[in-house]
């Protein structure tokens, strides 16, 4: 316990040993990150996905044509992370096998979260947080725009197609779990909804989620139109190109997921007038998806949403995650009346909002 002695804090000597420790997790942080990426790129969890047994540091090897030494140093590192793990095949062999964490990295896992990982630790993304400390002293050119020859974010994607497809996929995944989060924990919030524009859908992956569970909806994938044109097609989904700044497509409800996060409240409040607009007055409604910070009671991905704040921060000129009370706001701004909250097993919250 610190004590404060003539405006001195004295630190225990535990307390000051504890410190010792934990600013090795700041020094090497990355370490473990890198660790999980090279192990995406070189598809060691889909191998040992698809292979039935436990498999030897020879096999993997062999299947990798690579260095056997390094990629045991590899494996070691991740087991001790406990991304995977080793089973015993005999009395003096043993073999790798997959964790439920390292089937989160799978490629084609219904489940998979290693495109984000990709997505959020590739060079491009990573530049800007190098750049955060001078825009917090006063450089006027925001992180992401310094770290790439004054491109915004949007601009960069559109002129970087390789990259764009990166954070497409990255957002895909995210879609993905968001969603199976929202029809496990609150299939309610889509009753009695005949047709639903996902505003900001991307590729269409959350609506397509959406129809497949529901199937008695007609789904509106919006976006703007270079994105829309790459989106495959899906029975029970149109793709419609468009600014949501200009307009949004008539539907029963409209869906946001993780798009108002990335603007200004100015800009919030006039995307969503536009989406009242779209909505029926008296059955309407706006199903938004984001996170909530600074929740007065424990939330188990609170952690979540405080770093996401700080990717906003480095990567968008003005976004940010928003508390309930900043939310409110942005609500009433627009015209909205009244607001519900029901949390699902992700960092998401879903918020109906009501004309």
């Amino acid at each position: 316990m610190a004590l404060e002695i003539k405006g001195e804090r004295i630190y225990s000597k535990e307390e000051e040993e504890t410190a010792k420790k934990e600013i090795w997790k700041y020094i090497l942080g990355f370490v473990p990150i890198a660790a999980v990426k090279c192990a995406i790129e070189l598809g060691i969890p889909d191998i040992l996905e698809n292979h039935e047994t436990p498999m030897t540091l020879a096999e993997l090897t062999s299947k990798l044509g690579c260095n056997e030494s390094l990629l045991y140093r590899i494996m070691r590192f991740l087991i001790h992370y406990k991304i995977f793990q080793e089973k015993p095949i005999s009395e003096t062999l043993v073999g790798y096998t997959q964790t439920p964490l390292s089937r989160l990295l799978t490629r084609q896992g219904e489940n998979s979260m290693a495109d984000m990982v990709l997505l959020l630790n590739s060079p491009f993304i990573l530049a800007p947080w190098h750049k955060l400390s001078a825009w917090l002293l006063g450089n006027k050119v925001f992180p992401f725009e310094a770290a790439h020859d004054g491109k915004d974010f949007w601009g960069f994607i559109a002129a970087n197609p390789n990259h764009g497809k990166l954070f497409n996929d990255g957002m895909a995944c995210d879609a993905r779990v968001a969603v199976a989060a929202v029809v496990e924990g609150c299939s309610e919030v889509f009753e009695g909804l005949k047709t639903v524009v996902d505003v900001g859908g991307g590729d269409g992956t959350a609506l397509r989620a959406i129809v497949k569970a529901f199937p008695w909806i007609k789904g509106i994938n919006y976006d703007l139109p270079h994105v829309v044109s790459m989106a495959p097609a899906f029975p029970g989904v149109e793709h419609v190109g468009g600014n949501m700044f200009d307009d949004v497509p008539k539907a029963d409800a409209v869906y946001l997921m993780k798009v108002l996060h990335d603007w200004r409240d100015e800009e919030c409040i006039e995307i969503l007038k536009k989406c009242r607009e779209a909505i029926p007055h008296d059955t309407g409604k706006v199903i938004i998806v984001e996170s909530i910070v600074e929740q007065k009671e424990d939330h188990e991905f609170k952690e979540v949403g405080l770093m996401l704040d700080m990717l906003m921060m480095a990567q968008t000129c003005n976004g940010k995650e928003r508390t309930l009370e900043e939310w409110s706001y942005v609500f009433r701004e627009a015209g909205f009346t009244r607001h519900t909250v029901k949390h699902i097993q992700t960092y998401h919250s879903i918020i109906e909002v009501y004309p």
